[in-house]
């Protein structure tokens, strides 16, 4: 079971946002038996959307970074759907990782541990997870990278 995160991400130099609203006709999160499917969150921190792709205008560090934002915003969708009580979670289970990347990139694995490694070491040995981490031509409002995650409850 977890705790609340918030001191440890503080010790990594992170903050949990306030979890985003959707953008169109879906719910931020649901609860299905004892799982917590969050839907994707895009890149964005405190200056607005982080956009631009992989391997063109963007470089993998800066894609890096792009999914730490996608990673804290995942966990502030779990703390919504937990009502602020990290100890109802038991663990991450799997990432799905999406990144606005040029056809010819192949380190979607790179930009996409971003939020891995952030999970990893915010959650602990609880926070190791499944992985997809696949290109796509395009996202969302022209967002660098999104990723859905799936916890399970405690």
């Amino acid at each position: 079971m977890l705790q609340d995160i918030s001191a440890k991400l503080k010790e990594l130099g992170h903050s949990l946002p306030a979890a985003p609203t959707p953008a169109a006709n879906y719910v931020p999160f649901k609860i299905s038996g004892n799982q917590i499917f969050i839907s994707g969150q895009i890149s964005s921190n405190e200056a607005g959307l982080i956009t631009g792709k992989i391997g063109q205008e963007l470089t993998v560090e800066e894609g890096v970074a792009a999914a730490q934002t996608c990673a804290l915003a995942l966990l502030a969708q779990a703390n919504a759907a937990v009502n602020g009580d990290f100890s109802k979670i038991k663990s991450l289970v799997k990432l799905v990782g999406f990144v606005n990347s040029t056809p010819d990139f192949t380190d979607q694995p790179k930009v996409i541990n971003g939020a891995s490694d952030l999970m990893v070491a915010a959650l602990g040995e609880e926070g190791r997870h499944a992985r997809s981490a696949v290109s796509a031509g395009s996202l969302p409002l022209g967002v660098a990278v999104e990723i859905e995650a799936i916890f399970e409850l405690a």
